[in-house]
């Protein structure tokens, strides 16, 4: 038996595919594939695929992960990604397969990149340097047990911020994983309390899952 990894693109229309929607739309890819997927044993036996992180709604992603196993141990790889692609739903595409090699656990971190637009960008930038220069980002982020107030000021990792005649375009990066998860909008909505000019947020997109080391989790 194979066990697989694949990483996969949902833009475009896809974005708007739920994660719950998402377990069904690849249900029935791994069905219209024929695949010799993996079924879980016992009473209720099913195919078996998990998703190490989930995606939230409107967000397009290049570097979306499934794990999946495979009961024949002939195939490539090639042609496991051929045969899904040739049956995935408009604006998902499989990128590359490989074995599982890290564990989920060893997720830490996510990338995102997405543009702030204004008719005066220059003042947005200087709101999001202003937001970066205070000791402490408070937000109130959803739990399980209610919204808590949080500090993310240490947790804001800014890979790249460039100002253009019409936005501010970021790439950050914050904790993700199995223990925390933080949504870029989390610091989008603590920039819209210190900015005095509005702004829209567009193109926000998760483009890179990160270990403990740095290195790309594959």
């Amino acid at each position: 038996m194979q066990r697989l990894r694949a990483v996969f693109e949902k833009c475009g229309r896809a974005k708007y595919i739920s994660h719950l929607d998402l377990n069904r739309c690849m249900l029935r890819t791994f069905r219209r594939s024929k695949l010799p997927i993996w079924y879980t044993e016992g009473f209720n036996p099913h195919p078996y695929y998990s998703f190490p992180l989930a995606l939230s709604l409107g967000f397009e992603s290049s570097c979306e992960i499934i794990d999946f196993n495979i009961t024949d141990d002939n195939m490539t790889h090639e042609e496991i990604q051929n045969r899904l692609n040739e049956v995935m739903p408009e604006g998902m595409r499989i990128v590359s397969i490989s074995e599982q090699v890290r564990k989920i656990t060893a997720i830490t971190k996510a990338e995102y990149s997405f543009s702030l637009v204004s008719e005066d960008s220059t003042e947005i930038y200087d709101a999001v340097m202003e937001l970066l220069a205070e000791p402490e980002i408070l937000v109130e982020k959803r739990t399980k047990k209610g919204v808590k107030t949080i500090d993310i000021s240490g947790d804001v990792e800014i890979v790249s911020c460039e100002l253009t005649s019409g936005s501010v375009d970021m790439v950050i990066r914050l904790p993700a994983g199995t223990q925390t998860n933080y949504n870029p909008m989390l610091f989008i909505d603590a920039l819209k309390k210190v900015s005095a000019i509005p702004f829209e947020t567009a193109k926000i997109r998760r483009i890179g899952i990160f270990c403990g080391d740095g290195k790309r989790f594959h």
